[in-house]
């Protein structure tokens, strides 16, 4: 039985992987090689992942989105400043902050899992923070280095005006490599049919 590595996430236009590339070119001269940056073409807004499942309960998976999704109209995001998990003093996960509807977007985010519940999925206890990653504190750099990294992100001065007409959410597949992670959509599921 083949086994998908999925999640559900919302794809980004053009206008915001060129923002993020800017972005990642900014910051990236000016600290040291222990980050591993993401292919801004790679980058996506996760909602929820849901890890390896088999590939025939891709449809239901689907199914439980639309009915989440159900009561949802389309969404305006756009991108904030730069942050990291878990702090800026010891940053793990340089991220971009999603502004916009995103009390909306929670809204939706919860309705989705908690459709996907009855197929077995446990909706995330942590709170939903919208953002973007950028990069990835490899293992071994020092506090050091990663109080340098945590002070380059919060001296940059990010001002991209990009915003972002939400008007699916993508059911999607990632296929790890040693060359990076590949993504293709499974399924896409419209904001607003149901209304």
């Amino acid at each position: 039985m083949e086994q998908v590595r999925a999640f559900i996430a919302i794809e980004l236009p053009q206008a915001a992987i060129e923002g993020l590339s800017a972005l990642r070119e900014m910051v990236r001269p000016r600290e040291h090689p222990f980050v591993k940056w993401v292919d801004p073409g790679g980058i996506h807004l996760t909602l929820t992942f849901l890890g390896n499942v088999p590939q025939e309960r891709v449809p239901r998976i689907a199914a439980a989105m639309e009915e989440g999704a159900s009561g949802a109209s389309p969404l305006r995001l756009h991108l904030g400043g730069m942050g990291a998990f878990p702090s800026l003093r010891r940053p793990r996960v340089v991220w971009v902050a999603v502004e916009g509807d995103v009390d909306r977007l929670a809204a939706l985010k919860k309705g989705i899992d908690q459709a996907l519940v009855p197929l077995g999925f446990r909706p995330e206890a942590r709170p939903f923070t919208p953002h973007l990653t950028l990069g990835r504190v490899r293992e071994g750099a020092t506090p050091a280095e990663q109080q340098r990294l945590g002070q380059v992100v919060s001296g940059t001065e990010y001002r991209v005006d990009v915003s972002m007409e939400v008007g699916e959410v993508s059911l999607m597949r990632s296929r790890l490599t040693p060359a990076g992670a590949i993504y293709s959509r499974l399924a896409a599921v419209a904001l607003g049919a149901g209304r």
